[in-house]
């Protein structure tokens, strides 16, 4: 497969395989989306990679804390104080993927939102089979493995930005292997799942997790949300 087919073809998988990487595919696929570009080769990120019992392990510690916060997000307000303080369910990510919008932006999330429950058969007020395709998020979506990704905060922005370049070429090699890939900014909802199994440097701060393995043959994996035109993008002379 080409670059350009990849790009095209490429897809979030939300259902995976019950079938393992090989850890040669997995390590040749992250070794071609290290050599990426990034600003003055500083490469100014770090994964933590888990399968086995560990990813098992924070997947059952993301959805305990899933559930819970689910369980007081119905409560009245003085309880859901109370439960969110002593019930250790507060976010404790370093960034919050929660963010506000603004309508230009607004309108794709929702029509990308839309689409992907209709492809789904979810109604749109149908909050209880929402809810638990957002959990389907913490369970990484039954993928064999999840990367982590932490990125330098001395360099703000840009560490975000040479991380980004990084999970394109990573989910592109995935590609080539065969594999799908899901990128999730709700995994850096909770980071204290991750940090306590990974030795991770206090100055690198967890902004998203990528879900990855061979994709499932369910129809929610060909959803394809419709992509900008050019025209759209470019900005006209002054």
């Amino acid at each position: 497969m080409n670059v350009v087919d990849a790009l095209y073809h490429r897809r979030s998988i939300r259902q995976f395989e019950d079938r393992e990487i090989p850890p040669d595919v997995l390590e040749r696929v992250l070794d071609h989306a290290l050599q990426s570009p990034s600003g003055g080769n500083t490469q100014p990120y770090r994964i933590a990679v888990a399968t086995g019992q560990v990813r098992q392990e924070i997947r059952d510690e993301l959805c305990a804390k899933y559930d819970r916060a689910s369980q007081v997000k119905k409560m009245a307000l003085p309880l859901k104080l109370w439960h969110g303080v002593t019930g250790n369910i507060l976010p404790d990510g370093d960034y919050n993927p929660d963010v506000k919008y603004p309508q230009e932006l607004r309108e794709r999330k929702f029509d990308c939102g839309m689409g992907l429950y209709e492809t789904l058969g979810i109604e749109r007020k149908d909050y209880q089979a929402r809810d638990r395709q957002m959990r389907r998020n913490f369970e990484f979506f039954d993928a064999p493995a999840v990367i982590f990704v932490y990125i330098n905060k001395a360099l703000g922005v840009y560490s975000a930005l040479d991380a980004g370049i990084f999970l394109q070429s990573l989910m592109l090699a995935a590609q080539e292997e065969g594999l799908g890939t899901c990128p999730q900014g709700a995994l850096a909802v909770w980071g204290s799942p991750v940090r306590k199994r990974f030795n991770v440097d206090p100055d690198y701060k967890l902004i998203c997790g990528l879900s990855i393995g061979y994709p499932g043959g369910h129809a929610v994996n060909r959803y394809a949300p419709e992509k900008r035109s050019r025209d759209t993008v470019i900005l006209k002379p002054a």
